[in-house]
């Protein structure tokens, strides 16, 4: 293998794509607009859940557990119901996703100390968001359980009660728990995957439709030189590309940097390398 060579093919190439705009385009271009596109669009966070409230009892305890809901980053507040019918309405235009059903003696109930049921309906149609609302839910119900019982406890026997167990959560690698901080990094290496294929691809048979195959064929070039040559173009695009989709990552979608920034780029190139290959 003869360097001058893999020099004059790689050249010839480089020439080629920065001339045909639609072949830049799908190197540099495509790459950004999948990213763009599937970063916005695949999101697994559930917040934000519409809810529709039906408060039978009206009260200022049933008003003080609605508020956790209305509290909670998960939940958003989007109006009150008087029967199931308007409830079924809210569910059925997207209004709401979940509603929530206060009976009429909750607070008469919780005063007296004696347990109290509420109603949680849930639209089944997206099962996961479904389940992670009733989850949601659930936590804000126990919570608002809990403090009622200390409260309670507390007016009792006028001793302040202490909850036995206090559990102190910590995530680790993705401390706000969300979707895009682990979506987009694997989103940037199926892209490339995907285009690096697509490009070696296109290139080779790019040459059989216009007939400079043989051409190519005919001259003193190696098979391993013309595929190097060949390759080299685009293994540089394919470093710009993840460059590019790095600083989208970072300033558009807002996902940590950290650790090496060198050792980053070159897992790139090697995961590249193989794909290319």
């Amino acid at each position: 293998m003869k360097l001058p060579r893999v020099r004059a093919v790689a050249r010839k190439e480089f020439l080629h794509v920065i001339r045909d705009p639609l072949s830049l385009g799908m190197g540099i271009a495509i790459p950004m607009i999948m990213m763009f596109l599937f970063g916005y669009a695949l999101s697994l966070d559930v917040d934000k859940v519409p809810l529709v409230v039906w408060d039978q009892s009206g009260t200022a305890t049933s008003r003080d557990f609605i508020s956790g809901f209305n509290g909670s980053r998960y939940f958003s507040l989007r109006g009150y119901a008087h029967n199931y019918r308007e409830i079924e309405g809210a569910v059925d235009t997207r209004g709401a996703m979940v509603a929530l059903i206060i009976p009429l003696d909750f607070a008469e109930r919780i005063d007296a100390g004696r347990p109290a049921s509420v109603q949680v309906i849930a639209d089944g149609s997206d099962s996961n968001t479904a389940t992670l609302a009733l989850g949601y839910a659930d936590a804000v119900t126990q919570a608002y359980s809990q403090a009622v019982t200390i409260q309670q406890a507390r007016r009792i026997s006028g001793v302040t009660v202490r909850v036995p167990l206090d559990v102190r959560p910590r995530v680790w690698f993705n401390e706000d728990l969300e979707s895009k901080n682990f979506i987009i990094p694997g989103l940037i290496a199926v892209i490339m995957m995907i285009i690096a294929a697509q490009l070696t691809s296109l290139t080779v048979a790019r040459e059989w439709e216009n007939g400079t195959m043989e051409q190519l064929i005919s001259t003193p070039v190696k098979g391993s030189e013309l595929i190097l040559g060949k390759l080299l173009p685009y293994f540089a695009i394919g470093m710009l590309d993840v460059f590019l989709a790095v600083v989208m990552g970072h300033f558009l979608f807002h996902v940590p940097m950290r650790g090496s920034v060198i050792l980053l780029f070159i897992v790139a190139a090697k995961r590249f390398r193989k794909t290319l290959a």
